[in-house]
């Protein structure tokens, strides 16, 4: 589970093309998930450190969590824990010792091997907007329920971004299918329309059972090789403050019995969910991920677990939630100081409260992408296509994250700050003297389609240029690039018995009525 996997290096700029399948829309950075080669920035010393952990610590031993899961509180009993009905307290030596058994970084191997990533270490992942139930997009013109078909093309750009590397949950919640069928319908259109790492909501054992399924015919596995590696992950939100329901704990046990990926993120919102400090914040999200991880490690020993954070604040003013804020980029750091310190991989998201692909919208996503690169995060939910808190999804606003996105991972390329003779050029600065200029040397022509990255969105021209050529915002190119993309697309290869053991085993339980609902 721990297994690491060797990269390919790739020159800067436009280097090399889509990695896809059809006609290429854009020239874009290939598959290579960045490594981050930047110091973390650590707000917090040494004594910062020990207060928060003590924080978090006398939260699990003094107050205590509420588990709403049966299952879950025989199981702490069982471990000594103190459970007084579905409160549970927990011993700081019983909590370092299991999240000690979690492993540093692991691998997720999807239906393409190739599209493998190592979660841990210095890696830096990037996935797609998750779980809107509204869309937007600058042809309709306003917020509408999301359908089927929306969230088919935002998988489509989910699997055309080379810089997106997993998939998180249904792009956009499709509410023209029933809940109880719609995680099969999603899912095989995640399966088939893209071949990157799987998620599954742990929203009821049938369908975590079900996704199990289907990620493991899709990648044509037995039961044995699915469950020795991890093929999929899910990720848990505790509710906050200090509880974790039956459902989300239910799908986690059975994703741990079977060797899959835990994500395990508190969703604290200082000023209402958790104090209004944002140290406060910290301890007590921590309290609420260490105590699941805990439980996990203790059924299964060593199976992948990652710690994540979505602290942030409230407006003060109107009690709505605030993305991207200093709040929000000093608590991601903090939190990344502290996955550290307990050993843990870690996840954040690329978020913002914006209504509409606009100015706001990228100043937001831009601290909150940046916070998770300064916090050492290694998977980045949510990274391309969010907007109102996490209520809308664009494809707009998808295309212009990974225009911020491929500028990371050029950032976090090395050759940025190599210093060898080539790289100091004395004997360019020395042909050229105290006159003339650099664009005809030959050190500059050697170099110069792969100097400087190249945007495939952004519009370098002058006003007169630009204005000349129709005066196009922002959103606008994006939502043609959208249209083009979508429009030109053709799905990542699949065997043809494969794609009809997965169609069978979605009429079946349909004809099984799916997942139990209320309605």
């Amino acid at each position: 589970m721990a297994e690491s996997k060797t990269r390919k290096r790739r020159g800067g700029g436009r280097a090399g093309a889509a990695a896809r399948r059809g006609a290429a829309v854009i020239e874009q950075m290939p598959w290579n998930p960045p490594t981050n080669i930047d110091k973390p920035i650590e707000p917090l010393g040494p004594e910062g450190i020990e207060a928060v952990h003590e924080g978090a610590m006398r939260i699990l031993e003094e107050i205590g969590i509420e588990f709403y899961n049966q299952e879950a509180i025989g199981i702490l009993r069982k471990a000594g824990c103190t459970i007084s009905g579905d409160n549970v307290r927990m011993d700081r030596d019983f909590v370092m010792e299991m999240v000690g058994k979690a492993p540093s970084k692991f691998t997720i191997t999807p239906r393409n091997p190739e599209h493998q990533i190592e979660i841990g270490g210095k890696t830096i992942l990037f996935g797609n907007v998750s779980s809107p139930p509204n869309y937007w997009d600058m042809e309709i013109g306003k917020k509408v329920p999301g359908t089927r078909r929306m969230c088919q093309d935002l998988l489509k750009l989910t699997q055309y971004f080379n810089c997106i590397h997993f998939a998180g949950g249904y792009p956009v919640e499709p509410v023209d299918i029933h809940a109880s069928i719609r995680h099969l319908d999603v899912l095989y259109d995640k399966l088939t329309l893209t071949d990157k790492a799987m998620h599954a909501y742990s929203l009821g054992k049938e369908r975590v059972e079900d996704v199990m399924e289907m990620v493991r015919i899709a990648g044509g596995l037995s039961h044995e090789e699915f469950e020795a590696t991890p093929r999929m992950y899910t990720n848990i939100n505790s509710t906050s403050p200090l509880k974790h329901d039956h459902p989300m704990i239910d799908g986690c046990l059975r994703l741990a019995r079977r060797g899959q990926a835990i994500v395990v993120t508190p969703f604290t919102l200082a000023g209402a969910m958790a104090p209004v400090t944002m140290a406060g914040a910290v301890a007590q999200s921590l309290a609420e991920a260490l105590c699941a991880i805990a439980l996990f490690q203790y059924v299964r020993p060593g199976i992948p677990c990652v710690i994540g954070t979505f602290t942030s604040n409230v407006d003060m003013k109107s009690g709505a939630p605030a993305f991207g804020t200093p709040e929000y980029m000093r608590s991601t750091q903090m939190t990344g100081q502290m996955a550290r310190y307990y050993g843990l991989p870690m996840r954040s998201s690329g978020v913002c409260a914006a209504n509409v692909p606009d100015g706001q919208s990228v100043w937001e996503t831009s601290n909150s992408l940046w916070a998770a690169v300064q916090s050492g995060t290694n998977m980045v939910y949510h990274a391309a296509g969010w907007l109102e808190g996490g209520l809308i999804a664009s494809p707009e606003k998808f295309i212009m994250d990974c225009e911020i996105l491929q500028q990371i991972q050029r950032y976090m390329q090395p050759e940025l700050t190599a210093t060898g003779p080539d790289d100091i050029a004395l004997e360019a600065i020395r042909s050229v003297g105290n006159d003339g200029h650099f664009f005809g040397i030959q050190h500059t022509q050697d170099r110069y389609t792969t100097a400087f990255y190249q945007p495939f969105l952004s519009d370098w021209k002058n006003f007169e240029a630009w204005e000349a050529a129709g005066g196009i915002w922002t959103a606008e190119r994006a939502h043609r690039m959208f249209k083009e993309i979508v429009n030109n697309f053709d799905a990542p290869k699949m065997d043809e018995a494969i794609r009809e053991e997965l169609a069978e085993f979605v009429e079946r339980r349909k004809a099984e009525d799916g997942a139990p609902t209320d309605f």
